[in-house]
């Protein structure tokens, strides 16, 4: 069986993981203030991330005539358009990653399994030392070749809008299509989720098999998390979820055609192996 290093297992559930930690901090509050945001909030977080979107989701349901389900809409595509690059570019690094990871992969083999019945703390330290010399030998860097940097600045800005939607009490008092913006619904959850999984199927579009079967796990869980806790939240936060969904369905679409002949050329080399 092979052997995987910590880097790629991180990699392998760094979605899953982010998407967990903003599940709990969301069911937990995280001990935010929940109190309705204004410009004379205290706090960093408050005055420079969350009241901004605030405002802005505000400014936009006064410009579309108080519909704040059109100003949530536009403000959560606006929002993935900007972030669109930096998710790109993780998902370029990703992908370059996989492909030089292909590369080195029978020299990683010969050392493990010179080690392999070496055990003592002597031979596991020669052993590290000589996984070292190879990426360095193939210039690649476990930790940047995760892409982790694009990823932690998106966490706080979508945690942020998260809690604008959640601490602007306008929305709460507003409809939109059938449904009540600040009551749960019955419906979208199971969009929610539906989008989630769609989504996940149109990542593995030309993606190895073996690759397939490892993140098969993901692609159930993260829209069953993302429709169960849908349930229990105003409805305006399942809106957000669904449209961000549905652009991401684009942006995978849209990675997979820019790079399907390099997609195409790791599978290949992948299947070689």
């Amino acid at each position: 069986m092979e052997e995987r290093s910590v880097f790629t297992r991180f990699s392998k559930y760094s979605k899953l993981i982010i998407i967990t930690l903003m599940v709990l901090m969301v069911a937990t509050g995280c001990q935010v203030n929940m109190d309705p945001i204004s410009a004379d909030t205290s706090g960093v977080f408050n005055h420079y991330i969350i009241f901004p979107f605030s405002f802005s989701i505000k400014f936009l349901a006064d410009a579309f005539s108080g519909n704040y389900g059109l100003s949530i809409v536009f403000m959560t595509l606006l929002l993935r358009m900007v972030l669109m690059p930096l998710m790109m570019r993780q998902q370029k690094t990703q992908l370059a990653s996989r492909a030089k990871m292909a590369v080195i992969q029978p020299e990683m083999n010969e050392i493990k399994e010179k080690y392999k019945e070496k055990k003592s703390s002597e031979d596991q330290q020669k052993m590290q030392k000589e996984m070292m010399a190879l990426y360095q030998k193939h210039s690649f860097n476990p930790i940047t070749s995760m892409g982790c940097l694009p990823m932690l600045i998106q966490f706080p800005v979508l945690i942020g809008f998260y809690y604008a939607i959640m601490r602007t009490p306008e929305i709460a008092q507003h409809s939109f299509l059938w449904f009540n913006l600040g009551e749960p619904d019955r419906i979208l959850p199971f969009l929610a989720g539906i989008v989630y999984f769609i989504q996940f199927r149109v990542s593995q579009i030309g993606m190895d098999p073996k690759q397939q079967k490892q993140m098969a796990m993901l692609g159930y869980i993260t829209p069953v998390l993302m429709g169960v806790f849908s349930f229990s939240v105003a409805a305006a936060m399942p809106l957000y979820w669904t449209i961000g969904g549905l652009f991401l369905i684009f942006q995978t679409a849209l990675f997979k055609w820019m790079y399907r002949e390099k997609q195409l050329a790791l599978n290949t080399a992948l299947g070689n192996k």
